[in-house]
């Protein structure tokens, strides 16, 4: 049985300023539990599309989520905008951007609180989800003083305390040292397990296969241009150089059909001969 559409953008364009295009002609579904990465280079558009995905930015052309459209019309009334936020989280590449309490625990309890929990439920809800990220012990910091790794678990528990059906997340490994990028791996795929929604944006080839299900490239005219399994993607070296996620001097090296890879360069822009 086909999974519905959580997700479905029909040829919508945004631009910052008049013709400078952050989007053109963006087609897209999304279904219900999928686990998608948007891969392409940095200034291509994934930030922007993301932002369109969880409401923050409106586009020309047709934006619908959960079989709504979504308009600056429809998120101006509060009851539809909190009915959407609840479904849908959004975890910025800069964490700092959407920290701003006195305290983790506090930062935890707005999203459950602005839903309407009472405040003991509310710290519970942020105690657990503390527990289930691992910052317990920093419940009672300020936010601002943590480290690049600790802020990141913030902002995530954050979002993950109000219970979104779907995830968003914008270069969630950026900045973040080996042992946390792979807390933040192994905890999206068991969110993913859990039957979340999980949007990704990345340019890190190397994490595609543990990221996704599906990867949309874009590139450098602010659409997408393939989608496809993981696998696939990754083995098709025009399409990653013609993307610019690659250049000439290197190769990728894929293991098996999970998506796993390396990227090699080539002996001979070393200066020797293969």
């Amino acid at each position: 049985m086909a999974k519905s559409a959580v997700f479905e953008l029909n040829d919508i364009s945004y631009a910052y300023l008049p013709g400078q295009a952050a989007l053109s002609g963006v087609n897209l579904s999304v279904a219900a539990g999928e686990r998608l990465v948007l891969l392409g280079p940095n200034g291509c558009g994934k930030s922007t599309l993301q932002k369109v995905l969880a409401g923050l930015i409106f586009p020309a052309g047709r934006v619908a989520a959960f079989g709504q459209d979504i308009t600056a019309a429809a998120m101006s009334d509060k009851k539809f905008a909190a009915a959407f936020r609840r479904k849908v989280g959004f975890v910025f590449q800069n964490s700092d951007v959407q920290i701003f309490c006195a305290s983790v625990r506090d930062e935890i309890m707005f999203g459950p609180l602005a839903m309407g929990l009472p405040p003991d439920d509310a710290r519970q809800r942020a105690e657990e989800t503390m527990a289930f990220v691992g910052i317990g012990a920093l419940a009672d910091r300020l936010p601002h003083h943590l480290s690049g790794g600790e802020k990141k678990k913030v902002a995530v528990a954050a979002v993950l305390a109000v219970n979104p059906d779907v995830l968003i997340l914008d270069e969630p490994t950026n900045g973040l040292d080996p042992r946390t990028q792979r807390w933040m791996l192994e905890a999206l795929a068991g969110l993913a397990a859990a039957g979340k929604t999980v949007i990704t944006a990345t340019h890190h080839l190397d994490i595609v296969g543990e990221l996704a299900e599906r990867v949309a490239v874009m590139d450098e005219t602010h659409t997408i241009v393939a989608t496809g399994r993981p696998a696939d993607i990754l083995r098709d070296r025009e399409l990653l150089l013609a993307a610019n996620l690659i250049d000439e001097r290197y190769h990728v090296h894929l293991h098996g059909d999970d998506g796993h890879v390396h990227i090699h360069r080539h002996e001979a822009a070393r200066g020797r001969h293969p």
